[in-house]
């Protein structure tokens, strides 16, 4: 029924320091950016290589996520890299804290998270 994930929408509270963060510190690439008058809105189109795309808007004071104690709905995104103590040894070069990399008990497969300027939570996870 289904293929993939064809994309990835996240709400930010700043524009400006959420597209700096994703595209000069994580290294995405503008497909597209627009501002939407009517809604007061920025959408703007990320790629992430050649397969997905991740969706950044503004809205005008848009709500916390509470996230902390973990509240229902999307948990996290993950992103899959060749080399998580690489990645996280590249992320903290450019000032993201990045937690202790941990090994999953299923697949012992090493694994860590940062998270975005609005604390979203991001996790590595090694090839």
């Amino acid at each position: 029924m289904f293929d993939r994930i064809h994309h990835v929408a996240i709400i930010c509270s700043d524009y400006a320091r959420s597209k700096r963060f994703y595209v000069e510190i994580l290294g995405f690439k503008i497909v597209r950016e627009e501002y939407r008058e009517d809604r007061r809105s920025f959408k703007l189109d990320l790629r992430i290589e050649d397969q997905y795309q991740l969706e950044l808007f503004s809205f005008p004071n848009p709500p916390s996520r509470p996230s902390s104690p973990e509240a229902c709905g999307l948990r996290h995104i993950a992103f899959e890299v060749e080399d998580v103590k690489d990645t996280s040894r590249r992320l903290n070069d450019l000032g993201v804290t990045v937690e202790p990399i941990r090994v999953d008990e299923a697949t012992n497969k090493f694994f860590t998270f940062f998270r975005d300027p609005d604390g979203l939570p991001i996790e590595i996870y090694e090839r």
